[in-house]
């Protein structure tokens, strides 16, 4: 056995039933980019090339 010590693996929950859940796929519609509307505000969502989501203003 190593003697190595290796970092334990976030484990997420899944979510409660009761919030809804959406693919950011298919909210991109075959992009990388979607405009969500809030209270008049136009917000970006784009995926990055690394895959991770950024919301910005």
């Amino acid at each position: 056995m190593s003697d190595q010590i290796r970092p334990l693996k976030a484990v997420q929950p899944p979510p409660p039933e009761d919030i809804p859940q959406h693919q950011a796929q298919a909210l991109m519609e075959g992009g990388n980019t979607a405009h969500i509307k809030l209270d008049g505000q136009i917000y970006m969502l784009r995926i990055t090339r690394a895959g991770k989501l950024i919301l910005t203003k």
